[in-house]
C-alpha cells in the first residue's frame, strides 16, 4: 500500500514539475517579445513631454525610442521603468568620434546623469548611408560611445548599436537570398564585428508599407498588412504568410553572409501611415499596427527563427506636421492633442 502511494506521489510530482517546466519555458520563450513606440518630435503642436510619458504609462507601452537626448523627456522618464532606446543623432557622430573625451562627456550628460532612467540601447546614428559625409565617423563613434558606457559601469545594462534600414539590402527575395549592397557591406562590416564581439543586436528600420507602395503589383496589400489568408511566398522549406517576417528573415540571411549569423535584430521602426499617400488609411494603419503587436506578443518568431522573441518599435507616437512628403506627417498612433487615432492594445 505504501509503495502504491509512493508511486502515486511520484507521478503527481513528476506531472507538476513537467507543467511548471512548460510554463517556465513559455515565459522564457517570449521574454523580450515587446512592442515599443518611437517618440518623434518633428512637430510644433506636441503635448508637454511629461504628459507624453504619462500617456506611455497609461497605454502600458513599456519601451520608447527617443531620437536625440531631451532633458525634459529624460527627466519625465525617471522612475517609470520604461525601457529606453536613445539615439546619438547623425549630426553628433563626428563630434563623438573625434575623441574619447567627447564621447565620455556625451554619455555623462545624457545617460549617467539620469540615474533612474532605464536605458537599454544607444543607437549611434540612424539610417547612415555610405554616401553621407558623416558615414566615416559611424564606427569610431560607436567604439567611443561603447567605451564611455563601459567606463561608467553600464556595459552590462546598455547595448550600443546603430539603426540601419532595409535599403541596405541588395537582394531580399526570396528571404534566403538576402544580401547587403557592397557599399553597405563596407560600411557595416566593422559594425557587424563590433556587435558580435559585444553581444549587441543590430537595429533595423523595417517598413512593409514602402515595399507595397513602391511595388504594389508584386507585393500585395494583404501580404503587407498581415491579412493574407494563406502562404504567399515559399522559400525552400520555409513558408511566409506576411511580409514582415520575410523582410526580417532576409536581413538575417544577409547578416549570415556578412559574418553576423549570431546577431539578433531589433526592429527599431515599423508602422503604417493613416493618410497622405497610396494605400494610406486609418483602417490600414490600425490593421497593420494591431496585427504587428499581436504577432510579436505571440512569441512565435519568424519562419527562419521560430520561437525567437521579436522586439519591435512602432513608428510613431504622434503625427508630426513638420515632416515631408505628405504621408510622413501621418504615422501617429495619437493626434497631437493626445486623442487616440484608433484603439490599439499593447498587452
Amino acid at each position: 500500500m505504501e509503495t502504491a502511494n509512493a508511486k502515486a506521489s511520484s507521478t503527481i510530482m513528476s506531472s507538476t514539475l513537467f507543467l511548471l517546466f512548460g510554463l517556465l519555458m513559455a515565459v522564457f520563450k517570449t521574454t523580450g517579445a515587446e512592442v515599443g513606440v518611437c517618440y518623434g518630435m518633428m512637430a510644433q503642436n506636441l503635448p508637454p513631454k511629461a504628459e507624453v510619458v504619462a500617456l506611455y504609462q497609461q497605454k502600458s507601452i513599456q519601451r520608447m525610442r527617443l531620437y536625440a537626448p531631451d532633458r525634459e523627456a529624460l527627466q519625465a522618464l525617471s522612475d517609470t521603468n520604461i525601457k529606453l532606446l536613445l539615439d546619438v543623432p547623425n549630426p553628433d557622430l563626428q563630434h563623438v568620434a573625434a575623441s574619447q573625451a567627447n564621447a565620455d562627456q556625451w554619455v555623462q550628460d545624457n545617460v549617467k546623469k539620469y540615474t533612474t532612467v532605464n536605458f537599454r540601447y544607444i543607437a549611434v546614428g540612424n539610417e547612415v548611408k555610405p554616401s553621407d559625409s558623416f558615414a566615416q565617423f559611424l564606427f569610431p563613434a560607436m567604439q567611443n560611445i561603447r567605451n564611455a558606457v563601459v567606463g561608467q559601469g553600464l556595459g552590462d545594462q546598455i547595448k550600443v548599436s546603430t539603426a540601419t534600414f532595409f535599403a541596405a539590402l541588395q537582394e531580399s527575395f526570396p528571404p534566403s537570398d538576402g544580401v547587403l549592397h557592397p557599399e553597405y557591406q563596407q560600411l557595416l562590416g566593422p559594425v557587424i564585428g563590433f556587435l558580435r564581439d559585444n553581444q549587441a543586436p543590430l537595429l533595423v528600420n523595417t517598413y512593409t508599407y514602402f515595399s507595397h507602395k513602391d511595388n504594389p503589383e508584386q507585393v500585395g496589400l494583404d501580404y503587407a498588412l498581415f491579412t493574407a489568408p494563406s502562404v504567399v511566398v515559399t522559400d525552400g522549406s520555409l513558408e511566409y504568410q506576411n511580409l514582415f517576417d520575410a523582410m526580417l528573415d532576409a536581413f538575417y540571411s544577409a547578416l549570415e553572409k556578412a559574418g553576423g549569423g549570431a546577431l539578433d535584430i531589433v526592429v527599431s521602426e515599423t508602422g503604417w501611415p493613416s493618410d497622405g499617400g497610396p494605400a494610406t488609411s486609418v483602417d490600414n494603419a490600425r490593421t497593420y499596427n494591431t496585427n504587428l503587436v499581436r504577432h510579436v506578443n505571440q512569441g512565435q518568431g519568424t519562419p527562419k527563427k521560430p520561437g525567437k522573441a521579436i522586439e519591435a518599435y512602432l513608428f510613431a507616437m504622434f503625427d508630426e506636421n513638420e515632416k515631408e512628403p505628405a504621408y510622413e506627417k501621418h504615422w501617429g498612433l495619437f493626434f497631437p492633442n493626445k486623442q487616440e487615432k484608433y484603439s490599439i492594445s499593447f498587452n
